[in-house]
């Protein structure tokens, strides 16, 4: 059975609602609702087109009425398979449209009137205010009404039941005549004389089988052999026992030790063969010239706030000038493509939209067959600009649902809500639910008050991926972004596995440390790395890494891991143990801007193994998921950044930063209407 219905205004005004339960009914007024929680998580993100949204052991079911704004849902436990709950949707925003279309018509004009300002709230519905219209009594028929409709699909669900669990009766098969063989001659299988073996030609064959493989080195066999002739001759094949000597006379091959010189190797010849640690020279200098120039990219150096902050810059797409708006990108595509003679020479992009729109004239309401073209070439588009496939179907099916039921009169009407649909679409789902400001988590953790009996723990900041992104090397770009804003960085070597892994580190620390606040002066002392060799537990040596950090005042910890793919699900275990025995404050899940399809999957699987595995370690980190994107190789794709669209989609978390190049100042933020513009253009 049921457990909630309600049909409700896209402005969050209820209509009509009930609960079937007293659980339901406490539960729909409070704001950890599922329908709140549906409104929360995936309308106003513009997640429209899942079929159906999960919380707390429910399942919620929803669906539109675009032209009066209202929204149908239908919550039910989760556990119950209620399959009739699409057909009574559907049913129900009919019969619910077809009864009150003329008042819910002229209550949505009103709340129009009224966001505009041309009708004043006094003057509104019948007069009152809009929180004293009375919809329970303008609606009272319709109880009778969902009461039949509800009960009608209830009785065919359990007849439906009743006749799949009802035994099949036994299929009785009729006696039939045997039919006596037919003593017809013609019809008795016949052996022609082309299918009669001969046995003749056989043996010939077999013999001249034989005499070629006794060409090839087959020894014939003797008297003294051993084994009597056969007729045909006996024979040996190559490799055979017969040609092989008696393991007892074989020779055992032994392996010459490598002789290196003419003595023993020294301890100054083993130094000089040493390339894993970094030697001093004889005044204390580095031996290695460190290029300040190869390091460091002046021109892509952040600027540094008034409070001394080091902010690094954003990423502009610098296609078109860099500084339309989002709104201007549209109408320019939209203009683009109506100036254009054929509409074949537009098709499958963007700009697509306008020449197909432009034929949709007149006053009417769209439906579904006139958008199909549309949304069609809208998704085309969307996988040419890498969005993942699955991700441009369920974005053109939520602006598809948005317009369908719009009445246009015109194609400046059109042009809006194009552009209304596509921008709030893509804003929406790239728009981050949480915090990016990185800087500010750290500070508030590190400043909030604490007992004088207890010790302040740094900052920790894991990053997760497959193998080969870039995670060690935009792990140094972070750490050059804190040093750079005067945090103390601990790096903490956890990628035991692939060999060099510790040596990159070093490297990298080495660099740092030898690069300053301003991008030359030296730093040693800031960074230090903390390294444990290699076949070591990873999550003994994180848990190690932070009580060292917590002992010497670092401020943040930075934790590398080593990569591994979504589906190895031991390496996967062994990654959600170290998050649940350590609790990371941010985990960061750095990916490739080159990656399509594959980033659904990763995120997707990355995400469940993190939230299930560390449920099941137990520690103060369990149930822990993704917390942020760091998108890598972002100046490979130019325009083509759908990555960045599918992990926001996948996961509804932000992506803190990109990576742009090869420098320690190659990296970059990300503005929502930058990305829809890279998206958008052609």
């Amino acid at each position: 059975m049921l457990d909630h219905c309600s049909i409700s205004h896209k402005g969050g005004v209820v209509l009509w609602s009930r609960s079937f339960t007293p659980a339901a009914s406490h539960l729909a007024t409070s704001p950890a609702s599922p329908v709140n929680s549906l409104i929360r998580e995936a309308l106003i993100e513009g997640r429209t087109t899942e079929e159906k949204f999960e919380k707390d052991g429910y399942a919620v079911k929803w669906t539109f009425v675009n032209d009066l704004e209202l929204i149908f849902v239908v919550a039910y436990q989760r556990i119950l398979q209620l399959t009739y709950v699409d057909d009574l949707l559907a049913a129900l925003k009919t019969l619910f449209v077809k009864l009150f279309e003329p008042l819910l018509a002229t209550f949505v004009a009103s709340l129009h009137a009224l966001s505009s300002g041309k009708l004043s709230i006094s003057s509104g519905f019948g007069g009152d205010t809009p929180n004293s219209w009375n919809f329970a009594k303008a609606l009272e028929s319709w109880d009778n009404v969902f009461n039949k409709l509800l009960r009608s699909f209830e009785e065919k669900a359990a007849q439906e039941r009743k006749s799949r669990l009802r035994p099949m009766a036994p299929r009785v098969v009729a006696d039939e005549p045997s039919t006596p063989p037919s003593e017809d001659q013609d019809t008795a299988p016949s052996q022609s004389a082309s299918e009669t073996v001969d046995e003749q030609q056989i043996s010939r064959n077999v013999q001249a089988l034989k005499n070629r493989l006794r060409g090839r080195g087959g020894k014939r066999l003797g008297r003294g052999s051993g084994r009597p002739e056969s007729v045909h001759g006996s024979y040996s094949l190559p490799g055979s026992d017969s040609d092989t000597p008696s393991k007892s006379k074989r020779k055992k091959n032994t392996k010459e030790q490598r002789k290196w010189g003419e003595s023993a190797p020294t301890e100054s010849d083993m130094a000089a063969l040493d390339f894993s640690s970094d030697k001093p020279s004889a005044n204390g200098d580095d031996a290695h010239d460190l290029d300040i120039q190869a390091l460091v990219d002046k021109a892509s150096l952040g600027t540094r706030t008034q409070d001394g902050m080091y902010e690094v810059k954003d990423w502009e797409f610098g296609k078109g000038g860099g500084n339309d708006s989002t709104d201007d990108v549209i109408s320019r595509a939209l203009n683009t493509s109506n100036s254009k003679s054929t509409p074949a020479a537009s098709t499958g992009s963007l700009g697509a939209l306008g020449s197909l729109f432009a034929r949709l004239t007149g006053s009417k309401v769209l439906t579904e067959e006139d958008l199909q073209p549309v949304l069609e070439g809208m998704k085309q588009h969307l996988m040419k600009k890498n969005v993942a496939k699955e991700i441009a179907d369920k974005v053109c099916e939520g602006v598809g649902e948005g317009l369908v039921g719009k009445k246009i009169g015109g194609l400046q009407t059109i042009n809006a809500a194009v552009r209304l649909a596509l921008s709030n679409s893509l804003t929406r789902i790239l728009t981050p639910k949480t915090s990016t400001d990185l800087l500010l988590s750290i500070r508030t953790k590190l400043n909030s008050p604490l007992p004088s009996t207890q010790q302040r723990l740094p900052y920790s900041i894991t990053f997760v991926g497959v193998n080969g992104v870039g995670k060690s090397t935009n792990l140094s770009k972070v750490a050059f972004w804190l040093i750079q804003n005067g945090l103390r960085v601990l790096i903490a070597a956890c990628d035991t596995f692939r060999s060099g892994a510790v040596e990159q580190l070093r490297v990298h620390v080495r660099n740092l440390s030898m690069l300053g606040m301003n991008g030359a002066a030296d730093s040693k002392g800031r960074v230090e790395l903390f390294e444990r060799g290699y076949g070591k537990d990873a999550a003994g040596i994180a848990r190690e890494a932070i009580s060292y950090a917590k002992d010497n005042d670092f401020d943040v910890v930075l934790i590398d891991t080593a990569g591994r793919m979504q589906d190895n699900e031991p390496l996967m275990r062994a990654l959600a143990k170290l998050v649940a025995v350590n609790n990371p404050d941010k985990i960061l899940f750095v990916g490739e801007a080159l990656v399509g399809n594959e980033a659904v999957d990763q995120l997707t699987k990355f995400d469940r193994a993190l939230r299930d595995f560390s449920s099941a370690s137990g520690g103060a980190g369990k149930g822990r998921g993704i917390d942020g994107m760091l998108v890598t190789k972002w100046d490979t794709v130019d325009d083509k950044v759908g990555a960045a669209l599918s992990m926001t989609y996948v996961t509804g978390q932000p992506i803190v930063f990109v990576g742009t190049g090869q420098t320690y100042t190659d990296l970059r933020q990300l503005r929502v209407a930058n990305v829809v513009q890279a998206i958008l253009s052609d």
